[in-house]
């Protein structure tokens, strides 16, 4: 025999389990959108990484060059780089078809 207590048990036991189910489904949707958050930062961290080692072996490089001395060849090149030079008898051609 049905009596009305037995009636809004068996109401709340799908309740119940529809609410269970739910939960799961939020908890499983978070954790795919922080397993983005993951892959993301994970290879931020794998590119910050890589530019760190560039700029590592850029150091060591300069290190070197410091330690070596000024020669008369690096300061030309500098001065050619950087400030232009040209010495006698030399032509300079500047591209301006863009």
């Amino acid at each position: 025999m049905n009596t009305a207590a037995e009636k809004p048990r068996r109401i709340a036991l799908p309740l119940r389990i529809l609410l269970i189910v739910l939960i799961f489904a939020a908890l499983g949707w978070r954790a795919t959108a922080v397993h983005a958050q993951l892959q993301t930062a994970r290879e931020e961290r794998d590119r910050l990484q890589l530019a760190v080692s560039a700029k590592q072996q850029e150091n060591e490089a300069l290190s070197a060059q410091l330690s070596a001395g000024a020669t008369e060849e690096k300061l030309e090149e500098i001065a050619r780089e950087e400030l232009g030079l040209v010495t006698q008898n030399e032509y300079v051609f500047y591209d301006v078809s863009s």
